[in-house]
Parts: C-alpha cells; sequence; structure tokens
C-alpha cells in the first residue's frame, strides 16, 4: 500500500455525505437509522483530518433542498445535528477545532441554531483544524446574496461597480475566510455536485466513490487524498509548465491567500 507524502496533502477537503438513506435501506432500517449512523463517519474523518495536519474540512449537511424531503424527517436530521454539536463539543475543545457555519441562519429551528451559534462561538480562537459545517447552504442562494451583498455597498459608495473582481466577490460569500477547496468529496456514487460550493470548487479536484457515507471512515478517506496525489493540478497552465515550477498540493491554494 503507498503511504501518504504529508507534503502534498490537499489544504482544504469538503465532502457530499451521500448514500445514509440507501444504506439503511440495505440494512432494512429506516432513513434516520442511516443518517444516525453517518454521524460516526463524520466524528472518524474529522479525527483524520486533525489527526494528518489538513486544517480545512467542509461537509454539506443540510442543503436548501433538503427542506422538501418527508416533515419526519426534515426534524429528525434537524434533532440529530443539535445532538451532535452539543455531544461532540467536548472534543472539539480538547482537540482546538473550529467550527464555521456555511448558509442562511434563518429557518433553521431556534435550538438547532442556538446550539449551532454557540458552538461557532465557543470554537472561534481555535486554530488546529476548522470544520465548515454546511446547513440550510445553497450554492446558487450563496451566489445570489453575495451579489445583493456587492450592489448594496456600492449604493453606498464603498465601492464603484467596476472594481468587482473575482477575489473582492468571494469576500462577500460564506467561505470568505476560508481557502478554496482543493479536493472534493462525494460519497454514494452520484456524479453531481449538488448546489455545493459552485463558485468555490471551480479548480478542485473531484473524487466520486460508490461507498455510502455511513461506510466512508479513515480507510476510504486515505485513498482519496491518495487519489488526490496521484493527480497533476495545471490551473490552466501545461504539464510541463506545472513540472518546472514544481507546483504541489501544498501550493495550490486559494487565490485569496
Amino acid at each position: 500500500m503507498h503511504e501518504l507524502d504529508p507534503n502534498r496533502l490537499p489544504r482544504h477537503v469538503a465532502i457530499i455525505m451521500d448514500g445514509n438513506g440507501r444504506w439503511a435501506k440495505q440494512k432494512l432500517r429506516n432513513r434516520i437509522f442511516g443518517h444516525e449512523e453517518g454521524t460516526s463517519s463524520v466524528r472518524e474523518i474529522v479525527r483524520c483530518c486533525h489527526n494528518l495536519g489538513i486544517p480545512y474540512l467542509t461537509l454539506y449537511a443540510f442543503s436548501k433542498e433538503n427542506w422538501q424531503r418527508p416533515e419526519s424527517e426534515v426534524k429528525a436530521l434537524w434533532h440529530l445535528l443539535k445532538r451532535f454539536l452539543h455531544s461532540e463539543m467536548p472534543e472539539l475543545m480538547e482537540k482546538e477545532i473550529r467550527v464555521l457555519h456555511l448558509g442562511d441562519i434563518t429557518d433553521i429551528p431556534e435550538n438547532v441554531a442556538l446550539e449551532l451559534k454557540s458552538a461557532v462561538a465557543r470554537t472561534a480562537r481555535f486554530d488546529k483544524l476548522t470544520l465548515s459545517l454546511a446547513i440550510n447552504y445553497g450554492g446558487k442562494q450563496e451566489i445570489v446574496r453575495a451579489a445583493g451583498l456587492f450592489a448594496a455597498d456600492v449604493r453606498e459608495g464603498k465601492y464603484p461597480p467596476e472594481a468587482l473582481t473575482s477575489e473582492l466577490f468571494s469576500q462577500y460569500l460564506f467561505t470568505a475566510t476560508l481557502p478554496e477547496p482543493d479536493l472534493m468529496i462525494r460519497t454514494g456514487g452520484e456524479y453531481r455536485i449538488s448546489n455545493f460550493l459552485l463558485w468555490q470548487l471551480a479548480y478542485a479536484e473531484l473524487y466520486v466513490t460508490g461507498v455510502l457515507w455511513p461506510e466512508f471512515r479513515e480507510p476510504q478517506f486515505i485513498e482519496a487524498l491518495l487519489d488526490f496525489q496521484r493527480r497533476e493540478r495545471r490551473f490552466g497552465k501545461t504539464g510541463e509548465q506545472v513540472q518546472q515550477v514544481g507546483y504541489h498540493a501544498s501550493h495550490l491554494t486559494h487565490i485569496q491567500e
């Protein structure tokens, strides 16, 4: 088995955690059982990133589209999220993991929103790993929101319209303080981005696995990282240019950095 090169790890990994419901169905259980088991995968991948020194991990926890699911499942998801945030807080504090929320806080049930705000506030000073939770999040909605915020600043005279660049626009996104993802993993075998980080994934390496999220643990994560390290990231350049400059994953971070 090949070993990971610690100098070529992605700086930021984003994950679409898909397949909880299908996994539960295979076990002849209800979908909520799958979501509950999926939290164990979350815990293991967070620990793995922390141990490897990967500084940024973003998880797609609840999308704008998830509101369309059966009401009973939506309620269960919110309950599970609140319970997870509460139960994991001691370890997050011990390991100095910072929690960020990406998405709209509005519409999130009040008790869940309070738990989420508390997690963000209590971990704000940490920098060992930034765990970003995309909750009540949609990529298209984020871009529209950012455009509105920039338009408001133009009206107030902060910027002229022609000042807009991609770098400036990025500062209006939920991810303003984060580097762009180097690697986006989707479990469950579906080849879709599903309205996730549409702006930020422009140059991310995509890795899709048929493994359902409840079974995606450290060995599967390591395999995704090994696959990432086998790739040549060119960012519009030729392979020869990349080799001459000696670019690798640790150098290819967000343009704002």
